[in-house]
C-alpha cells in the first residue's frame, strides 16, 4: 500500500517563503510547532521495521520511496504513555543537518506564522531551567506555540 502524503514544499511559489511558518502538531494534547523550512512531507503511519539497540523512542526505520529513514516517536521522546496509533497519527518526515527522521504525532493542525518579534525564550530559562526540547515559545493571537529545539529533540541522548 502506498502511503498517502502532503507535499509541503510544492504548495510554496517563488513570492512566498517559509521564513516564520511553522508546521503544528499535537502530542498527548498539548501543541508544539517545527520550522516549516525543515519539513519533507506528512505521511500516515506504514509500517515500522525495529532496530535492535537502540532507545524506546526510536521505533525503527521506513522504506520511503527508496530511502531508509530512522522513525522517533514524539510522545516517547517526551516521556508521554504510548498510545496506540490512529487514523490521525502521522508521520513527519524531516531533513535537518543532512539527516532525515521521521517524527511520529498525534495529529498535525496547520501551518502557522508566527513572526519573530511574536518568539520568546521559555521563562524557565531564565532561572537556570530549561525544558531540553524546547527552543522558544510563540505567541499566536491568545495561544502559545512550543517550538522545538531539533538539536536537542534529535540528537541528544
Amino acid at each position: 500500500m502506498e502511503n498517502e502524503h502532503i507535499d509541503i514544499v510544492s504548495d510554496v511559489t517563488e513570492e512566498d517563503t517559509t521564513k516564520d511558518k511553522y508546521l503544528t502538531f499535537e502530542i498527548d494534547n498539548e501543541e508544539y510547532g517545527i520550522d516549516i523550512s525543515y519539513v519533507i512531507e506528512i505521511i500516515t503511519v506504514c509500517a515500522i521495521t525495529w532496530v535492535p539497540e537502540t532507545p524506546d523512542f526510536l521505533k525503527g526505520i521506513i522504506n520511503l520511496r527508496g530511502s531508509i529513514i530512522p522513525v522517533i516517536d514524539a510522545r516517547l521522546r517526551f516521556k508521554k504513555p504510548a498510545k496506540e496509533y490512529d487514523s490521525l497519527t502521522c508521520i513527519i518526515v524531516i531533513e535537518y543537518e543532512n539527516y532525515k527522521v521521521g517524527l511520529i504525532v498525534d495529529t498535525v493542525n496547520e501551518v502557522t506564522y508566527i513572526p519573530e518579534d511574536k518568539i520568546s525564550i521559555p521563562p524557565n530559562a531564565k532561572l537556570k531551567y530549561q525544558n531540553k526540547f524546547i527552543k522558544s515559545i510563540g505567541k499566536v493571537g491568545k495561544d502559545v506555540q512550543l517550538l522545538l529545539d531539533l538539536d536537542k529533540f534529535l540528537f541528544l541522548e
